[in-house]
């Protein structure tokens, strides 16, 4: 074997969580500037793949999810753009399964790229929902993906009783050391592994890996972080590439046929910009055609807020979901409404509000539901979403609270000191409404810090609107000039 043949050299594209971003933004730091968007991705990805020799783009999951284009066609428009970028392999992300698994298994049908997930199940049969594994011959090497998927699936897919999942690390390890195993005998060159569970579950699910099934690397996503250079745990380089098309990553390696291993290697974050590539102008006349038809249906305008409010952060009280909380607390008699930071994707909305606009910012549709609790549960609950660890950038099940709420926490003694509803202090005993979605309903335990059974004990749930997009809609066109400001309704001592 000569050394040409022994070592080979390999490009290796990543993204994740691109969330339906598909249009390319301009920066304002100079004229003609433009970042992110597919047209740019795909011109560069297009670019490497025209001067590098073996190149493979991946993709760490959540494709759906984020953008007006992709909640109006379900998804179908994200697969159809995603099957013009040709990704060698992609794997699940918890956003794949809003639409529902009926229609997750429909997309897959749709794509022109293997799905690859290792620890989803049937549970009757004991038979994975998706192809566990990909082997790749590029260039004589035998290179294998293996998908896993975030324990957001589990979740997601909580109603559906049929489907179940090996869902925490330790059986995720397990689930590739089988496959590893099984194919140990095949010389495979390469293995990683595309996972959607968080750049720290990456680092502690690295460290319980049998060396000897001789995993390389894991390409990950999911808490949409930015890195300077990659972790290396256990001998696995892990890495992650942000959120969204605005940069990208890329690993330029060199793999040892003797050893099935990574002798050399370098990795970059690459901002996506119009320094970086030439759009591609045939992807950019696919999104046109998509974005005319969502244009004509949804950009008439509704009316106008005051101001621009703005929600930067997920992990802190804001403008945005301020208004929004107050909002849904005019549906029925509640003292609480809480609404998921997560849930409102947009960073900024107004002073102009198109539709548009607002089902980009607000992209769900889970039903609103409305509860009792006594006054110990809902300090319970207050204790719960306020504790510091839920405060942790890309990890948090932060919540925005309506008008009249003052919670204060103290963060060196874990504990809520005070907690008030229109200035009267909370009582153990008494009785108070709370609403929530449908989907911290089914998940009350992470998310609030209380079971269904105890949420329920009081009485059963009542829906108070099937779908919380038409309540804002119709607010929102009815009252013009909201404002609304931070108030210091959660606050942390």
């Amino acid at each position: 074997m000569t050394l040409t043949e022994r070592f080979k050299r390999f490009t290796i594209l990543h993204s994740n969580d691109m969330h339906g971003d598909f249009l390319a933004e301009a920066t304002g730091s100079a004229e003609g500037h433009v970042i992110g968007g597919m047209s740019l991705l795909s011109g560069y990805i297009n670019k490497v793949r025209q001067t590098e020799k073996n190149v493979l783009f991946v993709i760490s999951g959540d494709m759906l999810q984020g953008s007006t284009i992709d909640s109006e066609y379900q998804g179908l428009s994200t697969i159809e753009i995603m099957n013009y970028l040709a990704p060698d392999v992609v794997t699940l992300g918890n956003h794949e399964l809003d639409y529902g698994l009926p229609h997750l298994l429909f997309l897959e049908k749709l794509a022109n790229f293997p799905i690859v997930n290792a620890n989803l199940y049937v549970k009757k049969y004991n038979r994975r929902l998706m192809q566990p594994y990909l082997i790749l011959n590029v260039d004589g090497f035998d290179i294998m993906f293996i998908g896993i998927v975030t324990e957001e699936a589990l979740k997601t897919l909580k109603r559906d009783r049929s489907i179940g999942t090996f869902i925490n690390l330790e059986d995720a390890a397990a689930e590739v050391g089988k496959i590893c195993n099984a194919y140990k005998n095949d010389d495979i060159d390469l293995t990683i592994i595309l996972t959607h569970i968080g750049f720290e579950e990456d680092k502690k699910l690295a460290a319980m890996l049998d060396p000897a099934w001789g995993v390389d690397m894991i390409i990950g996503g999911h808490s949409h972080t930015f890195l300077e250079q990659p972790a290396e745990v256990n001998n696995i380089l892990i890495a992650q590439a942000g959120v969204g098309t605005d940069q990208i990553g890329r690993f330029d390696i060199v793999v040892d046929d003797d050893t099935n291993s990574i002798v050399e290697w370098k990795w970059q974050l690459l901002p996506v910009d119009n320094n970086l590539a030439d759009p591609d102008p045939e992807i950019e006349k696919l999104i046109a055609s998509f974005k005319e038809e969502v244009d004509r249906k949804y950009n008439r305008l509704m009316g106008r807020l005051s101001r621009k409010l703005t929600h930067p952060k997920r992990e802190q009280e804001t403008e945005l979901g301020n208004l929004i909380a107050d909002i849904f607390a005019q549906l029925d008699n509640l003292d609480v409404v809480f609404v998921a930071s997560g849930a409102i994707r947009g960073k900024e909305l107004g002073p102009p509000v198109t539709l548009s606009d607002l089902r980009t910012v607000f992209p769900y549709k889970n039903s609103l539901y409305k509860f009792r609790v006594t006054g110990v549960q809902l300090t319970q609950i207050f204790a719960h979403i306020m504790r510091p660890e839920n405060r942790i950038q890309g990890q948090s099940q932060y919540m925005q609270v309506n008008q009249g709420i003052k919670a204060v926490y103290n963060d060196a003694e874990k504990r809520v000191e005070s907690l008030s509803i229109k200035g009267q202090a909370v009582q153990e005993e008494q009785h108070y409404t709370i609403c929530i979605d449908d989907y911290r309903y089914q998940n009350s335990a992470d998310n609030l810090g209380i079971t269904n059974e105890e949420l329920t004990k009081l009485g059963d749930p009542k829906v108070i609107a099937t779908n919380p997009q038409d309540v804002l809609e119709e607010y929102l066109t009815h009252h013009q000039n909201l404002n609304s400001h931070i108030e210091g309704r959660l606050v942390y001592k």
